[in-house]
């Protein structure tokens, strides 16, 4: 495992904001290098957490970046400045989505992946409000744009989402079916999501929407997974799950 600093090179693409992003941590594949996932942490956490986890797992043909998000005031926390993909003031259907901030993350991500070799196959997964931008990465690369019209660079594999939900899901379907091209991307995007009913964080219910809204948008290579007794965290049979997934879905 090693890290590197990086910079707010894919930044805001608007200008009106621009925050730095925080050290990428690479866990580096034992065997040979046939995937490359980004794994994104959850909100005030930092890259380190999770790339110590996902280099104790049982896929030695991926690499894992694992990237910390820039800081941030947070509408939620009271605008108090911490680690976060985007702001969010609350987990509703009226809140607004901070589709500036997720352009941001997810051009950031996108960069990281642009940089791998053609034959690699490219993923991106993530915890909470990591998995919410995970998604979000998804429509992005359906609609082969990001929200502010901007080209999405990368041929995504394979999404995974833990107890996350999806950003801007009222939208979704209309955008998607009123393009064929999207709707195919859409179709071809194997998708996982997983969590617990006894998250008390994101409720299960916006893991259940959220699968609803992808479902009803045309990701029709989708998997939704309850945890009974599972809070806002992770546990060993979930990360199985994770593995025996992304063998079976990217060959490995």
């Amino acid at each position: 495992m090693n890290y590197t600093n990086s910079s707010v090179g894919s930044g805001s693409r608007t200008g009106r904001r621009a925050f730095e992003f925080g050290r990428t941590y690479v866990v580096r594949p034992k065997g040979k290098h046939q995937a490359t996932i980004i794994w994104l942490h959850g909100l005030g956490d930092n890259g380190s957490s999770w790339s110590q986890l996902l280099e104790s797992l049982p896929l030695p043909n991926i690499k894992w970046i694992c990237p910390t998000a820039p800081t941030r005031p947070v509408a939620l926390l009271g605008g108090f400045p911490c680690a976060a993909w985007f702001d969010v003031g609350e987990l509703s259907e009226d809140c607004p989505d901070d589709f500036e901030g997720l352009d941001s993350s997810a051009a950031h991500i996108a960069n990281l992946l642009s940089t791998e070799p053609a034959d690699i196959k490219l993923g991106i997964g993530g915890f909470s409000m990591g998995a919410a931008t995970a998604l979000y990465s998804a429509t992005c690369f359906a609609l082969g744009k990001y929200g502010n019209g901007n080209p999405y660079p990368v041929n995504l594999m394979t999404i995974i989402g833990l107890s996350g939900w999806l950003p801007g899901a009222r939208n979704v379907r209309n955008k998607i079916q009123g393009s064929h091209e999207a709707a195919r991307r859409a179709a071809s995007l194997p998708i996982f999501l997983c969590h617990g009913l006894c998250d008390e964080v994101v409720p299960h219910k916006y893991g259940e929407r959220s699968n609803h809204a992808l479902s009803l948008a045309g990701f029709q290579n989708l998997a939704f997974k309850s945890y009974d007794g599972l809070g806002h965290y992770t546990v060993p049979k979930e990360m199985d799950e994770v593995c025996s997934w992304l063998n079976a879905r990217l060959g490995l």
